[in-house]
């Protein structure tokens, strides 16, 4: 297929999509060779709390994200890759996942957490809890988009030394001194940072995006303050965990109720 005969339309403004192509089946964002891409569908893909905390950037960035996707899925059914019997296989089991998670979804939707709740919890798992806070020693590289961190970051986990990329790559002052960010606490203005240091492990890296920036990261140092971690401390991680082990009491309530109402299950 001849590359050339892709068009790709961006909006002008993807804030309120102003500019964007209106058509019968909606306003259209994006155009890749006959295919067309509209809000609606694109909308779709995110909860209405994330959509509404997607800034104009991470808009623009998603959408050119699915124009790559779309290119690429275009060009494997040049190939005719969606004939082959492994992917067709593949695209079926993907499909039933995506529909499963979406009905999961949905009923962790209607689940609301109320301060009492993770209050609760964090008094319920005390032991697990109570620990001295710790603060991050961070060192970064600035990064103009969601694309070229993730390029960093493979090169990285290529071998590339992590001093050497700030130098090459980063888009900030903090650059000439290395990148480093120094001691970062859970209430400290990069208290970002310290909540997805908490998420890597030793020798890993991390992404962060703090508009209108992306950074990739490492943990130079951990240190363990005098002070106790409060439930403050642990507000995200312990509604995160609740809502997992929601999640879980969630698929198998689906699963027994479904089950309640079909006997057309048949193990061989």
């Amino acid at each position: 297929m001849n590359m050339k005969k892709y068009i790709i339309i961006f909006v002008a403004s993807i804030l309120l999509f102003s500019c964007a192509k209106k058509e019968e089946k909606g306003i259209a964002l994006a155009q890749v060779d006959k295919e067309v891409l509209y809000l609606e569908d694109f909308k779709s893909t995110f909860s209405l709390e994330d959509w509404d905390n997607l800034s104009p950037e991470q808009r623009k960035k998603y959408i050119e994200d699915w124009v790559n996707l779309t290119l690429l899925s275009q060009y494997a059914d040049s190939k005719g890759l969606d004939k082959d019997k492994a992917v067709k296989q593949k695209i079926s089991y993907a499909t039933k996942k995506v529909k499963a998670n979406a009905l999961i979804a949905k009923r962790l939707s209607q689940i609301e957490v109320s301060e009492d709740q993770l209050f609760n919890y964090f008094r319920l798992h005390q032991g697990e809890f109570k620990k001295n806070a710790v603060e991050y020693n961070i060192q970064r590289i600035a990064l103009v988009d969601k694309i070229s961190a993730e390029n960093v970051l493979q090169q990285l986990n290529q071998g590339m030394n992590f001093a050497e990329a700030v130098q090459r790559y980063s888009t900030e002052e903090l650059k000439y001194r290395g990148g480093y960010m120094g001691m970062v606490s859970s209430n400290g203005p990069d208290s970002l940072f310290w909540l997805k240091a908490r998420e890597i492990k030793e020798n890993e890296y991390g992404l962060v995006y703090k508009e209108p920036t992306w950074y990739v990261f490492r943990v130079l140092e951990t240190k363990e303050t005098l002070q106790e971690a409060n439930f403050d401390d642990y507000r995200a991680e312990i509604k995160r965990k609740y809502l997992l082990e929601k999640q879980d009491q969630v698929y198998q309530d689906l699963i027994k109720e479904i089950k309640s109402q079909t006997s057309e299950v048949y193990y061989y």
